[in-house]
Formats: structure tokens, C-alpha cells, sequence
């Protein structure tokens, strides 16, 4: 007869695995996991407590035997003596410098490079208060890694595995908000190539793909004598051939065709040829009437239906008017911008758009007002500052601009500055009526301060480069992001050469320049608020802005103007930094898919308020933060403190 006691034990037990399967699905990567990898990896752990302080794994404790799970409470990392890996050619990190401090939550693990390895993590960790983990011993880790290839992807890679869902989600929640009547709710027959390539079944391979290339095409229908599709033959067809290595180039396409092809009707929506491909995982779709081949409609077809909105969007704001017109043109960006996401476009290829669309609202808002105000007779350039001159703007930004012109004496640039007052203010005021806000820092063309000649800009970087006061130097940084928007270049490449030029030749005011880009420092407690989803609804919240994307942009910066990289965007920034071996390309592609990150998280914010019918704001609370959401921003929080740790180093701050 069955013991009581064990048949109780053995029910505690099973609800404790149950708990535990609930638990694991509500984070990545178990929530990809197959459901009998995760019920199995629930019955080998064994639950741990850890009191606040409690130190759970350290470089002294011996190869790691065991992989912990927090399910409740926070732990703490901290890596010492990691060295500074940039290398400026100034001053390189000293070896006793304190390494990484980092916090985990619950649905994060650890370690998992020693587990790997089979070697004494390098990472001390402590429960930073009481603390409930899952533990595994490491022979059942390795099996798991073993069985479940999201789990093996997690282990590997990381936080970066976990991208591709991102974007994903991103795409359905841009999608969402598109609502009625966007670019896909029209029928196929006015997106489909109306004159596809067919060819009879009997055709050889190498003549099929002989025509492909001739009409520059990516399909190949094959029909019968009634034009109707028996198969459709595609350059991925012809890839997965050649990869098999057994391809015969005189064997007859119907060989190598993927029969009885998907398709659609000329009178379908465009949506729906979405939906099929989504589906069937393909990227060509056959439009049949009557049973005959009409056309066919590629994802290019498609996606040209998002960049025919931008062209025409663009053309508009060109041509626009008046000022009115333009205000209203420049509402619909957001659709755009919402269209671009749903797409899976890269969030920096998106903030690029954007300042492309801004750059065509500044440039015919200079052609109105010279159209209204007449020509002032002086040739002059008109420069955009911060965001603007980074080409790195959001739907939440406001004015950075400048002008610049020739003048052969003082007094004649006094004339000149007074003459094209007028000019700037109007544009400054039509600016704001088109939805970009006048700068609260008179960061402006209106401002005499930058409303300069040539000479006189130069004078005002050399001041600020060779007599630097911390207050000087904060004021004039966002300067130092410049880009020619609009006329002819009037002194605008030579100006450039001589800021980097002085900057280099400059050690006291590239330090000063590395105390502001510290200013603004990613959340370090709040690391752990955000590993432990520890954030109150009526919580002050997190800034996107300033505590995440500024530390980038400005240490990014610093290094560039310290190296000569005249490159202004911030990913260009970093990458032309690794090429010229301030950091490696690995720490380059982690800083850059950081940005991108945030930037796209701060897309995905934005879009979320104007959907919502609120303002805009820069503002996240925790209740938009999901797993998914806080895990892959903790990693980006991680590699801007890693970024100005760097730069802390090289200029031993």
C-alpha cells in the first residue's frame, strides 16, 4: 500500500514543476521552447534561497557545476579588473580599474560562459536582496542545449538571439495602428506585373534562367497552351539547385519548378497577398482570372507600395504652397513612419527617413519665404545642429539650425547678419507652424550668436576648443554635430576641416568634451528595478532619451571629433571609430545593435502616444515593458555604461 507521506510529497512536487512551467513560459527564450523541453527542464530544477548579500557564485568557488535561474528578488555581477579596451593612442585603461557591475531579475541565468567552458566563472555574483533561484546541475544544462535549439541560440548568443521576435512584435504593433485605408487595402490588379515571364515546361534550365536574367526578373511561370500555371520556378529555386550540387542545367524546368503555384485573383486585396506569403513562406505570387496566368506580384511589388507613399509624400512637401499645406503634410509622416515599421525596416534607416522628410519641409519652407520676403542678394547656407545635423530624428524633435555666409570684413558681417534676419525668423516661425518646435536653447538661425560668417564660425569653434569652461562647452556641443541642409557650400568644408584639425590638436578641450558626454549616465540602481520589473505604475519612469540614447551620441562624439572622423550619424561614428581601431568591430556591432535597439524602442513609444492620442514624450513606464522588452534594454543599458567606462579610461575621468 502507497505511503501517505510520499504520495503527499510527490503532489507538493508535481504543483512545484507545474509552477515552475508557468513561471519559465513567461520569459524568453523558454516561452519558444518545445512544451516537453520545458516540463522536462522544470522537473531537474531544484529551488534555492539566497539572503540578501549571500554570495551565489564566484571566481574562487572552483569550475561551474550548476546554472541558477532567478525567479524572484535581484542579483548583482560584478567583474573585476576588466581593462579599458579602447585605444586611443592616449591613455589606456589601468589594469586594477573596476570591471562591470551588472543586475539580474527573474527569467535571467547565470553563468553560462563557464558552464560552457567548463571553468571558475569570472563574475562574482551576490543576491542584493533575499533571493529564490532555480537551479541545474550543469551535465542536465548540457543536455538541454543539446535538445532545444532556442535555448541553445539564448545560451550563445544572448540577448541578440532575441532580436529577430522584436522586430517582429514591432511590425505587428506598427501594423495595428495603421488602421483603414492604408496602402494595402487596394486591389492586386493595380500592383501586379501585368506582363509576366512564362515559359512551357519542356524549356531547359539554363534557358529559363537565360530569359530570367534578360528581363531582370526574379520568377518564372510555367504555363500550359491555355496560359495556365502549372509551376513557378524562382532565383531561390535556383539557389537551393546549385547548393545541392547534382544541378543539370539541360534537365527541363519543370524538373526544378515548385508546382501547382499559390495565387490569387486580380480583384483580391494586396493584404491578402501579404497573409500568403507570410503563410506559405514565399516571395512570389501568381494572379490567375479565369483560370489563366494574368500577372504575378513579388514582395518587392509590395514593399514598393510603402516607398511609393514615401515618393509621394516627399514630391508633395517639395511642392507644397504655402506653409498650411505643408503643416498638414507633414501629419502624415507618422503613417509613414508606422508603415516603415510594420515593414521590419531598420529603426536607423527609419529616424534617417525622417530627417530626410524634415530636410524637404526646411528646404521649402527657405523657398517660400525667399519667395515671400524676395531675395536678400547674399548667398548663404543653411545648417542643421544636434539631431538634425546627425540625421537622427524622431517624431519628437524641435529646431538646431544655423547660417552661414561670406563677408570680407566685420563690418560687412554685421550688414549681412542684420540683412538676413528677417529671413531666418521667418523660417524659424514657419518651422514651428509645420510641426518642428523652436528650440528652447535658441539653437537657431534667428540667434545672431549663429548667424555667422565664415570667419566668425571658425573664431566661435576656436574659442570654444582653445578656452573651454565646462559651461561653454555644454552649450556649444550640439554645434558640433553640423551638416549643410540647404545652398551652396560658402566655406562649409573648410570650417569642418578646421574644427577636427583644432579638436585633435586640442587634449585639454577633448577631455572637457568627455566630462559633458558623462553627464548623462545610464540608470545603474535602476537596473535593478528593471531586472526585477520592479517599477511602480505611478513611477517617475525612464528617459529613452538621456539615459540611453545621449550616452551613445555624445561618447560617440567625443571620439570622433578627438580622431578626425568627419562622420556625423552615430552608427557611422562608431563604425569608422573600430575601423580606425579605437575599439574592436565586435564592441562596434554591439554599440551599434544597442542604438538601433533604443531607437527603435523609442519609435515603437512615440508611434504608441499619437496612436493613443497623447503627446509624445520620451517618458516610458513599466507597464510597456514586457520580458522581451526589459531583458534585450538591460543589455543596452549595459553597453552604454560599457561605452562611457571607455571613454571614463581614455581620459581618465
Amino acid at each position: 500500500m502507497p505511503d501517505k507521506t510520499d504520495a503527499t510529497k510527490k503532489g507538493v512536487a508535481d504543483q512545484d514543476v507545474q509552477g515552475w512551467v508557468q513561471f519559465l513560459r513567461e520569459y524568453p527564450p523558454f516561452d519558444q521552447m518545445e512544451p516537453s523541453h520545458v516540463r522536462g527542464l522544470a522537473e531537474r530544477l531544484r529551488p534555492r534561497f539566497f539572503a540578501a548579500g549571500q554570495e551565489i557564485a564566484s571566481p574562487g568557488g572552483g569550475p561551474a557545476d550548476a546554472w541558477y535561474l532567478v525567479r524572484q528578488g535581484a542579483v548583482e555581477g560584478c567583474r573585476r579588473g576588466a581593462p579599458a579596451r579602447a585605444k586611443t593612442g592616449r591613455v589606456d585603461g589601468p589594469d586594477d580599474a573596476p570591471g562591470e557591475v551588472f543586475a539580474l531579475g527573474p527569467g535571467d541565468a547565470f553563468p553560462v560562459a563557464a558552464l560552457l567552458q567548463g571553468r571558475p566563472t569570472h563574475t562574482r555574483y551576490r543576491a542584493v536582496q533575499e533571493t529564490r533561484c532555480l537551479q541545474l546541475d550543469r551535465s542536465d544544462f548540457v543536455a538541454l542545449l543539446e535538445r532545444s535549439e532556442p535555448f541553445r541560440a539564448f545560451a550563445l548568443r544572448g540577448a541578440g538571439s532575441l532580436l529577430g521576435r522584436l522586430h517582429q512584435r514591432t511590425r505587428q504593433e506598427a501594423a495595428a495602428m495603421q488602421g483603414e485605408g492604408y496602402v494595402f487595402d487596394q486591389a492586386l490588379a493595380s500592383v501586379m506585373a501585368r506582363d509576366p515571364l512564362t515559359c512551357e515546361p519542356d524549356l531547359p534550365l539554363s534557358q529559363a534562367v537565360r530569359r530570367m536574367h534578360e528581363r531582370r526578373v526574379g520568377s518564372i511561370v510555367v504555363t500550359d497552351g491555355q496560359r495556365r500555371p502549372l509551376g513557378i520556378f524562382t532565383l531561390r529555386d535556383l539557389r537551393r539547385e546549385v547548393a545541392s550540387a547534382a544541378i543539370r542545367l539541360d534537365a527541363p524546368i519543370h524538373a526544378f519548378m515548385t508546382p501547382a503555384p499559390v495565387h490569387l485573383s486580380p480583384e483580391d486585396m494586396a493584404f491578402e497577398a501579404v497573409l500568403l506569403m507570410t503563410r506559405h513562406r514565399i516571395g512570389h505570387l501568381c494572379i490567375v482570372a479565369a483560370g489563366a496566368l494574368v500577372g504575378v506580384v513579388s514582395e518587392r511589388d509590395l514593399f514598393a507600395l510603402q516607398r511609393i507613399g514615401v515618393v509621394h509624400l516627399a514630391r508633395a512637401l517639395r511642392q507644397a504652397g504655402d506653409v498650411e499645406t505643408l503643416r498638414g503634410l507633414r501629419a502624415d509622416l507618422s503613417r509613414v513612419v508606422s508603415g516603415m515599421l510594420a515593414h521590419g525596416i531598420d529603426a536607423l534607416q527609419v529616424i534617417r527617413l525622417i530627417a530626410q522628410m524634415n530636410d524637404h519641409v526646411t528646404h521649402r519652407v527657405i523657398e517660400l519665404a525667399l519667395g515671400d520676403l524676395g531675395d536678400p542678394g547674399i548667398p548663404f547656407s543653411w545648417l542643421a545642429f544636434g539631431s538634425e545635423g546627425r540625421r537622427e530624428q524622431t517624431l519628437l524633435t524641435d529646431q538646431d539650425n544655423g547660417l552661414l555666409f561670406q563677408a570680407a570684413s566685420d563690418a560687412e558681417a554685421r550688414d549681412r547678419r542684420e540683412a538676413l534676419r528677417p529671413l531666418a525668423e521667418t523660417v524659424n516661425l514657419w518651422l514651428d507652424r509645420c510641426g518642428l518646435p523652436l528650440c528652447q536653447g535658441q539653437v537657431m538661425a534667428r540667434n545672431p550668436a549663429l548667424r555667422l560668417s565664415a570667419r566668425e564660425w571658425a573664431q566661435r569653434f576656436a574659442d570654444v576648443i582653445r578656452k573651454p569652461a565646462p559651461g561653454h562647452v555644454l552649450q556649444a556641443v550640439i554645434c558640433f554635430d553640423l551638416r549643410l541642409l540647404w545652398g551652396e557650400d560658402n566655406g562649409f568644408e573648410a570650417l569642418v576641416r578646421f574644427v577636427l584639425e583644432q579638436v585633435a590638436d586640442c587634449p585639454q578641450f577633448q577631455r572637457m568634451l568627455a566630462d559633458t558626454a558623462l553627464r548623462c549616465q545610464p540608470p545603474s540602481g535602476g537596473l535593478f528595478e528593471i531586472a526585477g520589473g520592479a517599477w511602480r505604475a505611478d513611477a517617475a519612469g525612464f528617459d529613452l532619451k538621456t539615459q540611453a540614447l545621449t550616452p551613445f551620441v555624445d561618447a560617440a562624439r567625443v571620439f570622433a571629433l578627438s580622431s578626425g572622423v568627419a562622420e556625423t550619424s552615430t552608427a557611422g561614428r562608431l563604425r569608422a571609430l573600430a575601423g580606425r581601431g579605437v575599439f574592436s568591430d565586435r564592441d562596434a556591432d554591439a554599440y551599434i545593435e544597442s542604438y538601433r535597439y533604443l531607437q527603435q524602442l523609442r519609435l515603437r513609444h512615440h508611434q504608441a502616444c499619437f496612436h493613443a492620442g497623447r503627446p509624445a514624450t520620451d517618458l516610458i513606464q513599466s507597464g510597456s515593458l514586457n520580458a522581451l522588452d526589459r531583458r534585450i534594454l538591460r543589455e543596452a543599458l549595459r553597453q552604454a555604461a560599457d561605452l562611457q567606462k571607455l571613454l571614463r579610461y581614455s581620459y581618465q575621468r
